[in-house]
């Protein structure tokens, strides 16, 4: 079996919360050694948020397969001299990922020029919460604050109230843009021979997603209107109740799918050229409307007869699944996405990462305790 694409590739991550091991878990699917460095005792403070899984952390079990934990009191390290830890590791690493509170990196001998200096082809990545600069530059950034200043909440959630996502979206963003962000600087190092240094915020990668209502508010001169599970520039487009109950989301993009929809999912053709409804923009004007004309035929169908005309009508559509419909969502049991991986607390069951390599099965090692391979580390170390 080929090896996989980052075998070989030794990471080193100060890391704790969200962002910064999610990036490193995506790069330990793809083979890379991940060391993840914890305080010792209670190591990353994500390993507490909750005791749900078998006693562990929802989100710990969730960013942290694949990995070593290694524990190590930094403070006293950095004093340590010729017998300190962190520089014989960053000797061998290819990459240094931390997401210390803005300086801390610094004041550790941790800094990304320093590190750069003494080892030219180590790759360093800064996750902060709004970047290494401006007035920003030492506030607080946790993922809730970061969706309130990317205005990310104001366009979430009904009309008359706004919500956050449900999920860490600004962690989960800068993640992301960490983890592609690091496979382009090792590219780039294959050809210059030098490593670079890495630049990731919570802020700048959740302005980016916002582009759609940023771009809309400059060019309207007003922001798209908060509608639920609707869309502010598209309708029909969201949530509908068939009779019995069931909530079927579908998305009308175009007017021949108004055209298909009108006459085989409401049996109502003449409905196409109301006046009210003929355009898109005008089915958003009078979107009320509209969907009194689709509740009234759906309160009188099935789920199950509401998806059928849909199908046939060739209208893009889904369900809208509670998360426990989701554990056993027959997608995901058909094309076998469910795994185990091992934990402190036994066998968990796990997805599979979604990034797929033909014939090369990704990485899923356990979940590790704090300081779980400090010994081995430091005995490869000495080696």
């Amino acid at each position: 079996m080929q090896p996989l694409p980052l075998d070989g590739i030794v990471v080193v991550s100060c890391e704790q919360a969200v962002a910064a091991p999610f990036a490193t878990r995506q790069l330990a699917e793809l083979g890379a050694r991940v060391i993840k460095i914890e305080r010792p005792g209670d190591g990353d403070f994500a390993r507490a948020y909750d005791s749900t899984v078998n006693g562990l952390s929802s989100h710990f079990v969730w960013l942290n397969r694949s990995k070593e934990s290694l524990a190590l009191d930094l403070k006293a390290d950095a004093g340590a001299g010729a017998d300190a830890v962190m520089p014989r590791l960053l000797a061998r690493a290819d990459v240094f990922v931390q997401n210390f509170a803005p300086g801390a990196a610094e004041r550790l001998g941790l800094g990304h020029e320093a590190l750069r200096a003494q080892f030219p082809r180590l790759i360093t990545c800064s996750v902060s919460g709004y970047g290494p600069s401006g007035p920003y530059r030492d506030a607080k950034a946790y993922d809730l604050l970061i969706q309130s200043e990317a205005g990310l909440v104001s366009v979430t959630g009904t009309a008359d109230e706004p919500a956050k996502s449900g999920i860490p979206a600004a962690d989960i963003g800068a993640g992301m843009y960490a983890f592609s962000g690091i496979l382009a600087a090792l590219y780039d190092r294959e050809r210059t021979g030098a490593g670079t240094h890495l630049e990731i915020s919570l802020f700048d990668a959740l302005v980016e997603w916002m582009g759609f209502p940023l771009q809309y508010t400059a060019g309207s001169g007003s922001p798209p209107r908060r509608t639920g599970t609707s869309h502010a520039a598209i309708a029909p487009y969201g949530t509908f109740a068939a009779g019995d109950g069931t909530e079927v989301v579908l998305g009308v993009q175009n007017e021949r799918e108004w055209e298909a929809f009108c006459a085989t999912v409401l049996g109502r053709p003449e409905l196409a050229g109301d006046e009210r409804f003929r355009t898109g923009a005008l089915r958003v004007e009078h979107r009320p409307d509209l969907h009194a004309e689709i509740d009234a035929v759906f309160g009188e169908l099935t789920g199950e007869q509401v998806s059928a005309r849909l199908a046939a009508a060739r209208i893009a559509h889904a369900r809208r699944r509670e998360v426990a419909e989701v554990l056993e969502h027959p997608q995901l049991a058909a094309r076998e996405r469910w795994t185990e991986v091992g934990s402190p607390a036994g066998p968990l069951r796990t997805l599979l990462p979604p990034i797929t390599l033909e014939g090369r099965p990704p990485r899923i090692d356990p979940i590790p305790a704090v300081g779980e391979h400090t010994d081995a580390i430091l005995r490869w170390l000495s080696e």
